[in-house]
C-alpha cells in the first residue's frame, strides 16, 4: 500500500523565484494601469479639442451676436476715417449659404481672438474700405470649425459680410489651396 509523505519544496531559491514573479506581475500590472490612464487622458484631450472647444466658441458667439446685430446697417453709411482695432471685438457677421455659415467675425487672428470665431487679419482691409482685400481666418477642426467645409465653395457662391457700415456681398471667383506656413 502507498504512503503519502508530506514533502515541502521550500528552499530559499524557490522563495526568491516566487517573490521575483510577484514583483514582475506587480510591475506589469502598474504599467498596464498607467497605460490605460494615459490613453483615457489622451482620449479626453482629443474629445475636448474636437467638441469642447466648440462650447467656448458658441458661448462667445452668443455674447457677441446681439450687439453686432444691433449695429448692422443694410445700406452703406460713412465709416469713420480711423477705426480703433481691439482684438476680439466684433467686426461683422459672415454668412456663407453654401456651407451654412453664419458667425460673428472678430478683430484679429491671434489664438484668443480665434477662440471667439473667425477673425479679420490685422493688415487686411475692412469690408467698407474703398480698396484692399478683406482676409478672414478661421479654424477648420476646433473652436466650432467655422471653415470646416470651405472646400465645398464653388465659383459663383456668395459670401456676405454684414457690418455697422453696410452689408457687403462678395462672389467666389476661383478656389486656391495654399500650404500652411510656419
Amino acid at each position: 500500500t502507498g504512503r503519502v509523505t508530506d514533502v515541502r519544496l521550500d528552499p530559499p531559491a524557490l522563495r526568491g523565484r516566487i517573490r521575483g514573479r510577484r514583483r514582475l506581475r506587480l510591475v506589469l500590472r502598474t504599467i498596464g494601469i498607467l497605460c490605460v490612464l494615459a490613453s483615457v487622458a489622451i482620449a479626453g484631450y482629443i474629445a475636448w479639442q474636437q467638441y469642447g472647444t466648440s462650447l467656448t466658441t458658441k458661448r462667445w458667439q452668443s455674447d457677441l451676436r446681439p450687439a453686432m446685430e444691433g449695429r448692422i446697417q443694410e445700406r452703406p453709411v460713412a465709416a469713420p476715417p480711423e477705426v480703433v482695432k481691439v482684438p476680439g471685438n466684433a467686426v461683422a457677421i459672415i454668412r456663407i449659404p453654401r456651407i451654412d455659415l453664419d458667425m460673428v467675425v472678430v478683430e484679429g487672428t491671434d489664438t484668443e481672438a480665434l477662440k471667439k470665431g473667425p477673425g479679420l487679419y490685422e493688415d487686411s482691409a475692412y469690408p467698407w474700405d474703398d480698396g484692399g482685400r478683406v482676409a478672414i481666418a478661421g479654424h477648420r477642426t476646433t473652436y466650432g470649425a467655422p471653415f470646416f467645409s470651405l472646400d465645398r465653395l464653388r465659383p459663383g457662391d456668395s459670401i456676405e459680410l454684414a457690418t455697422g457700415y453696410g452689408t457687403f456681398e462678395y462672389v467666389v471667383t476661383r478656389l486656391a489651396v495654399t500650404p500652411p506656413t510656419g
